[in-house]
């Protein structure tokens, strides 16, 4: 595991969109993790800044996606398809018919999730995984619980991931109570992981992930088993580990 200290959130991103945008100068047809969340919006403005100054070419990328909320059609702004769109997709010249996000209106979750892991499968795995933190430890939707859920899976929302997220919403009722998240073992088949993390409220989380126990209780613990993890995080949410 390395461990990049940025200056602040704009380093952060740039540190990011560097090691991104290494991997597709390396193999212009890899198949890119993604994630959504307020982290990795800077390294998405960064990639599309480097793209049209024509350093990039994102012509032969594929992108799947962590997660999406259950429920929500692609169109709805608080969708993460639509969030992928706005922050990535509608600048750069990716094919979108190359980019995955779980199916939101698909009522059936076994079929939901079995789709999507066969779409990862299809595509012969990830070859970088991004990955941002919650405040509780999880990474994707995988909250915290009693076992490290394996493959694609329907997961009930935490309070504190529903109240981490009703900002966003016009209320609190209007937030999904369920997503469809990639597993713990979707993401560690990743040929590499780049763990994102800024801000003092996800200071504990970090510590606990790279230095604590490895528990399903923290879920990015898991992380720590992983033989090609990069974590860039700010002073502030390293600041109770350097």
């Amino acid at each position: 595991m390395v461990i990049y200290k940025a200056k602040n959130y704009q380093d952060l991103s740039r540190k990011a969109a560097n090691i991104i945008s290494a991997q597709i100068i390396m193999k212009p047809d890899c198949v890119l993790g993604l994630a959504t969340g307020s982290s990795p919006i800077g390294t998405y403005k960064q990639l599309i800044e480097w793209y049209n100054k024509g350093d990039l070419d994102f012509a032969k990328v594929t992108t799947i996606n962590l997660d999406e909320y259950k429920g929500l059609d692609p169109d709805n702004d608080q969708s993460y398809r639509y969030f992928m769109n706005t922050n990535l997709f509608d600048h750069v010249n990716i094919d979108k018919a190359r980019t995955f996000v779980p199916d939101g209106l698909e009522p059936d979750p076994q079929k939901a999730c079995a789709a999507y892991n066969e779409i990862i499968r299809s595509h012969g795995g990830i070859d970088l995984q991004l990955l941002g933190l919650g405040r509780n430890g999880h990474i994707g939707f995988n909250e915290p619980g009693a076992a490290f859920e394996k493959e694609t899976h329907c997961v009930d929302l935490t309070e504190s991931t529903i109240e981490a997220n009703k900002r966003f919403f016009a209320s609190e009722d209007d937030v999904p109570k369920q997503a469809y998240t990639m597993g713990i073992k979707n993401i560690m088949q990743a040929k590499k992981i780049l763990l994102i993390a800024g801000g003092e409220e996800k200071a504990e989380a970090l510590k606990n992930s790279l230095y604590g126990p490895i528990t399903p209780s923290v879920p990015a613990s898991i992380l720590q088993l992983h033989n090609d993890v990069t974590v860039i995080a700010d002073e502030a949410a390293l600041s109770l580990i350097m």
